[in-house]
């Protein structure tokens, strides 16, 4: 049986929110998606989905949306950039805190049920040793995105008890897969991929020995459907596959694939990036019974023909 009928999707012509879009269809529910395609595409969206293009600051056209049978919201839509976010501090903080708060907001006089919030592996401080993080980590955000993403979470929880709707944060780490849009800022294996791909050499901010874990899109999709059905009034969660890997690492196994020819070209580290971060997902594990399906080594072929055929 079916918990919610009409579910919206802010951010689902985008990279993550898509696939959270088609995994709803799949369950046989009606999806509207709130997107102002800056960065998501409209082909990314099907045929029987209603997309409205609008920015969540909007007040009257998230009002109108929110209220208009939507029982469960998958808030995705951010600007997302760490380094970026330190010289655009202001629209960082309009669009992912703001943004956040709006949407929030006009829960208020609707009859949503539950709010899924998409938060960042940004809100914590960098580790001091090569060890998965856990849920009860210091938050102490390196980066404005970070800070905004923190505060986020903080209205999400207050707001959802206040409003009597269940909540759910989670925390995602490096997402990669199909459909990323290629920016210089964000998704270093799109980045990659797409330099090498051109001939181009990639840059390496530091010393490249940044440890992260790189996570499906289609296994943090799931994690939001997995959240959505489960029974809990609050989560915090995070989500990865548990599993450190450098950018140096992730250089070789693309070059490998790619072209053995390219070398790295390296730069001195950049402001607000994490030098050591990776998760503990022995949370989502028991809570909503999350486990990652995809190998970051047998994922990325598809990931690059993916970009080879698009780009």
């Amino acid at each position: 049986m079916m918990k919610y009928k009409k579910a919206l999707v802010t951010g689902g012509a985008g990279f993550i929110g898509s696939h959270i879009v088609e995994l709803l269809l799949d369950k046989g529910m009606e999806v509207v998606v709130l997107d102002d395609l800056s960065v998501g595409k409209k082909e990314n969206i099907p045929n029987e989905v209603s997309l409205i293009r609008g920015d969540v600051r909007d007040r009257e056209l998230v009002d109108k949306i929110v209220n208009d049978g939507v029982e469960v919201i998958f808030h995705e839509a951010a600007k997302v950039s760490i380094r970026a976010s330190i010289e655009n501090c202001y629209e960082d903080a309009d669009i992912n805190l703001m943004g956040t708060v709006n949407l929030l907001r006009a829960c208020r006089t609707a009859d949503v049920k539950q709010f899924v919030f998409a938060s960042s592996m940004g809100v914590y401080a960098d580790s001091p040793k090569p060890q998965p993080i856990d849920e009860d980590f210091t938050t102490e955000p390196a980066s404005p995105y970070g800070i905004a993403k923190l505060a986020a979470e903080k209205y999400c929880l207050l707001l959802c008890r206040e409003f009597n709707m269940r909540c759910a944060i989670l925390r995602y780490f490096n997402t990669y897969g199909p459909r990323q849009t290629f920016t210089p800022y964000v998704g270093v294996i799109t980045i990659f991929t797409r330099l090498m791909l051109e001939g181009k050499q990639p840059v390496i901010f530091g010393s490249g020995e940044q440890l992260r874990d790189y996570v499906h899109v289609k296994d943090v999709a799931r994690s939001n459907i997995l959240a959505m059905d489960s029974d809990h009034r609050e989560l915090i969660l995070n989500i990865g596959t548990g599993n450190a890997v450098s950018v140096n690492r992730i250089f070789e196994m693309l070059s490998q694939r790619i072209n053995p020819d390219i070398k790295p070209r390296y730069e001195a580290e950049r402001p607000g990036e994490l030098k050591i971060s990776f998760p503990d997902i022995s949370r989502a594990r028991n809570l909503i019974n999350y486990k990652p399906e995809h190998d970051l080594k047998s994922e990325l072929d598809s990931v690059i023909q993916y970009i080879k055929n698009n780009h």
